[in-house]
């Protein structure tokens, strides 16, 4: 993202070309993200409390299991559509967040 503002302040044809590129690549990125998470993780992961393999004990841990993975699809959406850092990081964190379920303590 910051690549992309600094490239913008000059806009000859290889920057724009660039750019381009970039932004591209992003969003590809951030499809792929809510493709995975969807396709895997809410499907074949997530499972409500008391299903065979749900690694839920509780309702409450269930439904933040569903907030974290909302988070980031909703983040990877928005990091689509904007260029600014703020939403890169916010994606970031949001899978970080999400990632702690996927991680043995």
């Amino acid at each position: 993202m910051v690549q992309i503002n600094e490239l913008s302040a000059s806009l000859t044809a290889q920057n724009i070309n660039q750019i381009t590129r970039w932004v591209n690549t992003k969003e590809e990125h951030a499809t792929k993200i809510i493709t995975l998470v969807a396709d895997y993780c809410l499907c074949q992961r997530v499972k409500p409390v008391g299903a065979a393999g749900s690694p839920f004990t509780s309702e409450k841990d269930y439904l933040d299991a569903l907030k974290a993975h909302h988070y980031v699809m909703t983040a990877a959406m928005k990091a689509k559509q904007t260029i600014e850092v703020a939403g890169a990081d916010a994606l970031d964190h949001a899978v970080d967040d999400m990632a702690m379920m996927y991680t043995r303590a």
